[in-house]
């Protein structure tokens, strides 16, 4: 008798590396809105490209190293749009009406985009201090271009200058946490209800 014939394993084709490594970032991106980070792996996301571990391996040093490097690229496409939504030519004599534009694309930029702000406002438990600071690095820059609006807005009114650094770490605090509410329950949370919010909360600080 003739032992039956060995059972082969799955074969991935042949991809140029930039094309394997974004195919792999996309299915690490795929487990994570599907399971959570707790149900990210090596295994895992193999699984959800259809590759073997060693073809993961030969793309990235780890999963450590796969995180970081979707992390990487959610924040160029997170930041990249964050700009897109601020107002071209914002006028700082009217900042309610700046606060209500900002507020309205940014809330229907994160309903329209989750997966792409995800790893950002809900990063994984015991990411490299690299990553950490990458992250950072990014709100920084994002506190300035606020602060920077703030100042503006601050420049055309009678008084005691704002404290224009302060108020953007409440600003981003204020996108952030409205970010997170989007992502975490989308359907209690609609558009107009999270522009309303945002944009009473955020007058607050500029009486």
């Amino acid at each position: 008798m003739s032992a039956p014939p060995r059972q082969r394993r799955p074969y991935a084709a042949r991809v140029p590396m930039d094309v394997r490594r974004e195919q792999l970032m996309d299915a690490a991106l795929a487990v994570i809105v599907r399971d959570g980070y707790g149900g990210v792996s090596v295994d895992a996301v193999a699984k959800e490209a259809g590759v073997t571990r060693p073809v993961v391996y030969g793309a990235f040093e780890g999963l450590g190293d796969l995180l970081t490097a979707l992390l990487d690229r959610q924040q160029v496409r997170a930041f990249g749009r964050l700009l897109a939504a601020l107002p071209d030519d914002p006028d700082p004599k009217d900042p309610a009406a700046l606060v209500e534009v900002a507020i309205e694309r940014l809330v229907t930029m994160v309903r329209e985009d989750p997966d792409t702000w995800r790893p950002i406002l809900q990063p994984p438990d015991g990411l490299p201090d690299a990553v950490l600071q990458r992250i950072e690095a990014d709100r920084e820059q994002v506190r300035g271009i606020f602060a920077g609006l703030i100042a503006g807005v601050s420049e055309q009114q009678d008084g005691v200058p704002f404290d224009a650094d302060l108020y953007a770490h409440a600003m981003l605090a204020v996108v952030e946490h409205f970010g997170r509410l989007l992502i975490d329950d989308p359907d209690r949370f609609d558009t107009q209800r999270m522009v309303d919010g945002a944009t009473r909360l955020l007058r607050l600080l500029w009486r």
